[in-house]
């Protein structure tokens, strides 16, 4: 965090400062609280998506993301057959990994199901911190995140091992992660 940016704010040390979009979502996105089902959906198949890849490169990908899996809507998502699996697979715009394309239908299936039973997503996810967020920087996983990630992956997802649920919390807000020295350290407690 030693780097001096433009505009004399110092960030936490992942963002890139010569990329602005990066910038954008670590100042106005990462670790703000949402409650909001479509950006949750949104994030968790993008976060899926990320397994093993930087998710500067995923970011840098969102736009084609939105375009290619119809604007996150849940039931499109949730609706899709082999036709759009193949579609999917033959976009650039996107990552083309099988796996994970059939994982996000099937994720998208499990998230609705979760909708169904506890009537939002973030209902379900929040409840597991009794709706406040949790200040915490550092690890890659924990105990909450291996926890949840147990749990998706019994409800039917995949993808959702426990790094990727941790990164999956920091970027809805219900982990804290922003490093000391931060100008967001702290911001949403």
């Amino acid at each position: 965090m030693e780097e001096r940016w433009a505009d004399g704010k110092q960030r936490c040390g992942w963002a890139n400062p010569a990329n602005p979009r990066y910038v954008a979502y670590h100042d106005c996105e990462w670790g703000v609280p949402t409650h909001d089902d479509a950006e949750l959906f949104e994030l968790l198949i993008l976060e899926c998506f990320q397994a093993g890849l930087s998710w500067e490169c995923i970011l840098n990908k969102r736009e084609g993301f939105r375009a290619a899996f119809d604007g996150f809507e849940l039931d499109a998502v949730c609706a899709y057959g082999p036709r759009e699996v193949e579609r999917l697979l033959a976009d650039a715009r996107i990552v083309r990994n099988r796996r994970k394309v059939s994982a996000a239908i099937a994720n998208a299936q499990a998230f609705r199901a979760i909708q169904e039973e506890y009537g939002s997503f973030a209902s379900y996810l929040w409840g597991w911190t009794d709706g406040q967020p949790i200040a915490e920087t550092g690890p890659a996983t924990s105990p909450l995140s291996d926890a949840i990630s147990a749990d998706l992956k019994r409800r039917g997802m995949s993808f959702v091992g426990s790094t990727v649920v941790y990164a999956y919390l920091q970027s809805a807000g219900l982990i804290q992660a922003h490093e000391e020295g931060c100008y967001l350290h702290g911001r949403h407690l």
